[in-house]
């Protein structure tokens, strides 16, 4: 008796493993796809998954809507490197991965899971979407999963991975988590697809051309990440939970084996800026110069490229970097970087990563464009994310810092804990030949050697008021630094304010204009 109800128990079991069948795996693998189950060894540490709802099936009356164990998608935890996590991964060999209502039920049972016990959830796509023979059942399990998406969002991180279509309301579950990594050629999203564009619009578009990889990084800013394949998106994963904690209560975990040395100087750095303010370079370099080893994890490369945030180790600790950047837009702030940084900016703070900005420049983009758009609505997002964040805050400006976007890159005011500048700085309420021309504008219009006395007078007006040294005298600057002392200047901040405490009026939350 009882071998025989372990025998029908391994034949479940089997078939539950066995997805879609050999027909479905083989065509997946001919698309250069691997099965969910693929994914989840590649993923997870060898060994450590633990499957949860294997024998779960569909509940429709549907004749013709075969039952498989699982229902397309499947679910558990595991570990990586170590650390606990959870996963759901669609399987695209049952049923083409569509989201039914029990599909649905498992995905919310992990993430109510995942939240008892605080730690990440990563969820891999590869879906048609919504079961159309489930109807409404499937779209009520869309939106339990928004749900489960709004209440984990600052409690533990979410992480999804497109390795596949997803379309429609699927595409708001990703949305809502912190970070999106889609494989190139192969992860798609968008909320109606080509044939459907065509026919309302009349326009002819590819799926990677509407909602593919590139797409999604460079335009949308949807994805965070792009992979190049399925092995580099999971190190991708690998890589940025190695800098993140379990949930909100923890701290990211200190790297005692660092071998970079902490108090280490470096007196090229300074050159790195050029002898004119107006030139551009690469605030990558001065970054690289001052983390650990110089390794920096870059979130959002490709998406407002005159703001870069991302990831790295100062002193052992994981830090969030934002700063601006003058090879794009001379480093000015228009919507798309200003909502970029906030949104970075808020994920550190929620998961208690102390936020390190450089700052370098000559204000918010102007133009009709930008103010049509809404300049005014999506720049305060970046003044509402450093004001709201209470984790440890350092602030370095090392060239230009004009007009509000003084103000809005961690200025002391925004509550900011220590704020550097070096002797390069430049802090002023407009850039010295834009305030020339405005108080001296009757005299540069009558005069004819207008060029020549505007170029002295901005000289004059530079040398006198656009230096770090009037901020420093009246505390909004803490100390005027030598810039080869950045790097242990941070990390000695990071140490005295790692026991940082701040309190806050009770609130439900603050009303930030979305």
């Amino acid at each position: 008796m009882h071998e025989e109800k372990l025998k029908q128990f391994y034949e479940r079991r089997l078939t539950a493993e066995a997805g879609g069948g050999e027909d479905k795996i083989d065509s997946q693998h001919s698309k250069g796809k691997l099965t969910a189950r693929e994914r989840i060894n590649l993923l997870l540490d060898p060994n450590s998954f633990n499957e949860l709802d294997k024998f779960v099936t569909h509940r429709s009356d549907d004749p013709e809507l075969k039952k498989f164990y699982g229902d397309g998608l499947i679910t558990g935890f595991g570990t990586v490197n170590g650390r606990q996590v959870f996963v759901y991964v669609y399987d695209f060999t049952v049923l083409g991965g569509s989201l039914g209502e029990m599909a649905g039920k498992k995905v919310s049972k992990v993430m109510s899971l995942a939240m008892k016990v605080g730690c990440p959830v990563i969820g891999i796509l590869d879906s048609g979407g919504a079961r159309i023979q489930e109807g409404v059942s499937s779209l009520d399990s869309y939106g339990d999963i928004f749900l489960k998406n709004a209440l984990a969002s600052g409690v533990v991180p979410q992480i999804t991975a497109s390795i596949g279509p997803c379309a429609g309301g699927a595409v708001y579950s990703p949305a809502m988590t912190d970070f999106v990594i889609m494989v190139e050629n192969v992860g798609q999203m968008f909320v109606t697809g080509p044939e459907v564009v065509k026919q309302v619009l009349s326009q002819d578009v590819s799926f990677d051309e509407l909602g593919g990889a590139k797409t999604h990084a460079t335009k949308s800013g949807v994805a965070h990440l792009i992979a190049k394949d399925e092995i580099d998106c999971m190190d991708k994963i690998k890589t940025l939970l190695s800098y993140i904690p379990q949930n909100n209560r923890e701290e990211p975990a200190l790297v005692t084996d660092n071998t970079d040395d902490f108090n280490r100087v470096d007196q090229k750095l300074v050159s790195i800026l050029p002898e004119n303010p107006y030139h551009p370079y690469d605030i990558k370099e001065v970054i690289s110069k001052i983390v650990d080893d110089g390794v920096f994890f870059e979130i959002h490369e490709l998406f407002a490229e005159n703001i870069v945030v991302g990831f790295a180790r100062m002193g052992g600790r994981s830090v969030g970097l934002i700063a601006n950047q003058p090879l794009l837009l001379a480093g000015a702030l228009d919507i798309h970087s200003s909502v970029k940084a906030a949104r970075f900016i808020r994920f550190c703070d929620s998961f208690n990563i102390p936020i390190i900005t450089l700052v370098d420049t000559p204000g918010y983009l102007p133009g009709a464009d930008q103010e049509h758009n809404g300049i005014i609505r999506h720049g305060s997002k970046l003044l509402f994310a450093y004001c709201e964040a209470t984790v440890p805050k350092i602030t370095c400006i090392i060239g230009k810092a004009y007009g509000g976007a003084y103000i809005a890159m961690g200025s002391k005011n925004l509550g900011t804990d220590v704020n550097y500048a070096w002797p390069t700085a430049e802090i002023a309420v407009l850039g010295p030949e834009a305030a020339i021309t405005i108080m001296h504008r009757k005299n540069l219009k009558n005069s004819p050697d207008a060029a020549e006395i505007k170029k002295n007078l901005a000289k004059e007006y530079r040398n006198k008021f656009a230096n770090p040294y009037i901020a420093a005298e009246r505390g909004t600057i803490d100390l005027v630094i030598d810039p080869m002392e950045t790097r242990p200047m941070i990390i000695n901040a990071l140490n005295v304010l790692s026991s940082k405490k701040e309190n806050r009026p009770w609130k439900k939350h603050g009303n930030i204009n979305l």
